[in-house]
Parts: C-alpha cells; structure tokens; sequence
C-alpha cells in the first residue's frame, strides 16, 4: 500500500481507536461503525496531517478508505523527482 494508506490507517487506530485488523482498502465508514459526525472529525484531522484542503462534506459513510487516500493523494502538493 501507498505511504498515505499507511498514514491513514495509523491515524485511524492512533486517534479515532479503530481495530487494525478491521482496516483494508476496500472496507467503507459505515462497515467501520463511522458515522456522518464522525467523518467531519476525521476529514479535519486529514486536512491537518496530510496538509491538505478536503471540503467537510467529502466523503460520506458508504465511502471506502481507498476513497478517502484518494482526497488526499487528489490535494497533495505533487512532488517532483
């Protein structure tokens, strides 16, 4: 997985104690018991650690965690080689 996968998921059990084991790609909010509340929170944690701008309403429960790594890589300033 990418290195924002990684980062997702560590901020994922670090701060909102979600079970690793229960975390893949493909796995969506609600499956996580995430609410709409709950995904402001973590939308805003994600603007703050990924230094990006990703509106409050851009993700939604039914969304994958491969969705919200997209919002981020989509933000991210792009690195040049």
């Amino acid at each position: 997985m990418s290195a924002t996968y990684d980062k997702l998921v560590d901020l994922l059990v670090d701060r909102f104690a979600v079970d690793r084991a229960e975390i893949r790609p493909d796995v969506t909010f609600e499956e996580l018991e995430m609410d709409s509340l709950f995904l402001v929170e973590l939308l805003l944690v994600m603007r703050s650690e990924f230094d990006v701008q990703i509106s409050e309403d851009a993700a939604s429960p039914t969304d994958t965690i491969e969705h919200a790594v997209g919002l981020i890589d989509d933000q991210a300033p792009a690195t040049t080689s």
